[in-house]
């Protein structure tokens, strides 16, 4: 045993600290103060002699608290020094309390002693509950001992106890970190049968993998699932997936994709973000207008990268003229370009032959304050770079600038 003994205090504990018993105790009063309410599950009393109630020792499960809170502040070696106390105060500590002891260690990274509490915990004939069993998963996935996690898992399955929505997380991250997408995703099908809702970034950490291997078909089967499920894919699901399918050359799978998609939900700008750009390198400009028009009519207010990949696509055609247009509409609604809108239509405009005209997107820039002192060094230099044909040109920027 490394904690306690019934009737005595670990040495781990009395030795590691120079702590009284007196201090740790106030500790524990100290942390009752937040619930000093007669209806707190952990306050306790009692009737003196003269009738009066007064306040008892802190109780088990205050104690527990206790020890949970200093747990979480990395002080493990506090935690089981009020543990430690309980045996004398004829308080028994269970299996949360161990529990919570575990966390602690796992904080620290520190599985030899996560080994021994648990050790502990079985020796003393308790079983250990899902809660117990993931801390134990946990701690053997952050330190990249997938193999042991999955056979605490299996000895967890095989003692009866159910795993829950934390434990599925903790395993399918940790087969996502290793790049297992098969297993993942055999859990994620396991945590749908059992009518648990898998959260959109673990949904999005497994299609990441899957995708990364070539794996689409299989991402978009999961999401189908989902949907079978009544497990509707959210914005940052179907983000990913659009992505993936744009990414791999399949734009018109991803806009199947999003059209299911938005029968259901209103897609948010992230995910009209990423099919137009899959839409812009494919040069399909229709689309894209077809989509941008479809954004605003539903509400959905376009960013500054939904209008430098607009900008950006009308320069790549030669028709930079337009992208200005496409400014003054940004600047009309009260979207401030940054130095990449600007970077993209100088440069559009100087391989078009069109420079005269950056005086006039400077000249809108100014007039509507959506200009800082980075965007002015960006016009600075792109002029200066040829004094000798454009000196007339910064000239005028610096009038506008003083």
């Amino acid at each position: 045993m490394i904690l306690i003994t019934p009737l005595s205090t670990s040495s781990l504990a009395l030795e590691s600290l120079a702590i009284s018993r007196p201090f740790l105790r106030s500790y524990v009063i100290r942390t009752s103060n937040v619930a000093k309410t007669s209806s707190s599950p952990f306050s306790e009393t009692t009737v003196s002699p003269a009738g009066r109630n007064e306040p008892s020792a802190p109780s088990c499960g205050l104690r527990t608290s206790a020890s949970n809170a200093l747990c979480k502040k990395n002080d493990v070696e506090d935690a089981i020094r009020v543990l430690d106390e309980m045996p004398g105060m004829r308080m028994i500590p269970n299996v949360v309390t161990y529990t919570t002891i575990l966390g602690g260690y796992v904080l620290r990274g520190d599985m030899v002693r996560v080994k021994k509490v648990f050790g502990e915990i079985l020796d003393r004939g308790w079983l250990p509950d899902a809660t117990t069993y993931t801390i134990l998963m946990d701690g053997f996935c952050k330190q990249g001992q997938l193999i042991e996690a999955v056979k605490v898992m299996d000895d967890m399955e095989e003692n009866g106890v159910e795993p829950n929505e934390v434990t599925y997380g903790v395993m399918i991250e940790a087969f996502c970190k290793e790049n297992k997408s098969g297993e993942a995703l055999n859990l994620l099908d396991d945590m749908l049968k059992k009518k648990y809702v898998p959260n959109s970034a673990l949904c999005c950490k497994v299609i990441n993998v899957l995708c990364g291997e070539g794996e689409v078909e299989g991402a978009c089967d999961l999401w189908k699932k989902q949907l079978k499920n009544n497990c509707t894919p959210d914005n940052a699901i179907s983000s990913t997936l659009i992505h993936w399918l744009c990414k791999k050359g399949k734009i018109w799978e991803a806009r199947k994709l999003f059209g299911e998609f938005e029968r259901g939900s209103i897609p948010s700008v992230l995910t009209y973000n990423t099919l137009i750009a899959g839409m812009c390198k494919r040069g399909e400009l229709h689309e894209v207008a077809r989509l941008w028009d479809d954004m605003v009519e539903k509400g959905c207010v376009p960013n500054a990268f939904t209008y430098n990949m607009l900008i950006k696509e009308f320069c790549k055609v030669g028709n930079p003229r337009e992208g200005i247009r496409v400014l003054g509409e940004m600047l009309g609604k009260g979207c401030l370009p940054n130095k990449a809108t600007y970077s993209i239509l100088i440069e559009g405009l100087f391989d078009s032959g069109m420079e005269e005209d950056i005086i006039k997107v400077l000249f809108m820039a100014t007039s509507s304050g959506g200009i800082n002192t980075e965007s002015w060094g960006l016009f600075i230099s792109k002029i200066a770079g040829n004094l000798d044909s454009r000196r007339g040109m910064l000239n005028e920027i610096i009038q506008l600038k003083l």
